[in-house]
């Protein structure tokens, strides 16, 4: 891979912006951003079918011959395709696809879908390919145009599958890419979080916050923080103020359901509700009730004793700390 990624990287096409140096998922959103406010307001989505385990062997070894002369290094790339794979302790051995994980592997893959690449750039389209594959066009008859020749060439000429039921022509404020979606204000796109990117984090803080969960609340906080930490630095190039604010509140709001189930004693809960500065009396009663941990996490007592000031002692990093210091940054 370091030795065959300085001679395929010249030949690559500047829209592409998956596994390459120097690059990043966050450039191919800024160029989908200046596509659209230039008025090409359709999107063309194309999914590839199971892209590692379809690809043509020696489709690939023609297009690096282009590039590698020298046929020992061929043979090794040929090797590394054909090593097979294990199923139930057996090697496999394996005439198409690509092996996963290894280093060499996105690089093969952007070989393949350069032929792609050049062949939009010929007909001057628009478009964006990274983990996910976008075209930018001005009509939806242009959409409809463009997402069957690409379909003819890809399966024609690469000999790889569309999944036709991900595929899909739609505005770009209404498709996902790379996590992102648009929107439109003032007469300018600009970028949000797509709603499955927030329930998806939500439901990696659910596990964290999990009642049934036994960590400690010092190991939750240290999941918490490096979760938020990846997750804000990412799509921190999105509007996300709002997002944060409510993912704070519900966050937050988990956490003090764990202290709660974790209290579980009625005696423990008086204690540590008058160590939080309630009455005694009023903590009493409070510690007695028999309602549910996550309606008791929305009570008012608690969300007055556990105040944000007091959660950042113990720990936690907000999501709207982690965007300030990624916007300021």
């Amino acid at each position: 891979m370091q030795e065959l990624t300085p001679i395929f990287e010249p030949i690559f096409s500047d829209n592409s912006s998956g596994f390459r140096p120097n690059r990043n998922a966050h450039q191919a959103i800024r160029t989908s951003q200046e596509y659209i406010n230039d008025g090409c307001t359709w999107v063309v989505d194309i999914d590839l079918e199971e892209y590692f385990d379809t690809v043509n062997h020696d489709k690939r070894m023609a297009l690096v011959a282009r590039e590698i002369k020298d046929k020992r290094v061929r043979r090794l790339v040929r090797a590394y395709l054909n090593s097979g794979i294990m199923m139930n302790g057996v090697v496999v051995d394996t005439d198409r696809g690509c092996p996963q994980g290894g280093p060499l592997s996105p690089l093969l893959s952007n070989i393949m879908l350069n032929e792609l690449d050049k062949k939009l750039e010929k007909r001057n389209h628009k478009f964006c390919r990274s983990d996910d594959n976008q075209w930018y066009v001005k009509s939806r008859k242009a959409a409809e145009r463009v997402i069957k020749s690409i379909t003819e060439f890809i399966e024609g000429k690469l000999k790889l599958k569309v999944n036709r039921i991900k595929s899909a022509i739609g505005r770009p404020w209404d498709r996902k890419f790379l996590g992102f979606s648009f929107y439109r204000i003032d007469k300018q796109i600009r970028i949000r979080i797509h709603p499955k990117s927030i329930e998806r984090v939500k439901e990696k803080i659910r596990f964290i916050t999990s009642r049934s969960n036994a960590w400690s609340m010092q190991h939750r906080y240290l999941k918490l923080r490096q979760l938020i930490t990846g997750w804000v630095s990412y799509f921190g190039i999105a509007d996300m103020k709002g997002v944060t604010k409510t993912l704070d509140k519900w966050t937050r709001r988990r956490i003090r359901m764990c202290y709660w189930k974790q209290w579980k004693k009625i005696k423990t809960k008086h204690v540590n509700l008058v160590k939080l500065g309630i009455d005694k009396y009023k903590a009493w009663e409070f510690a007695n009730t028999r309602k549910g941990y996550w309606r008791i996490s929305n009570s008012p007592i608690l969300a007055r004793t556990f105040t944000n000031k007091l959660f950042n002692r113990l720990g936690y990093l907000s999501f709207t700390e982690r965007y300030a210091q990624v916007t300021h940054s």
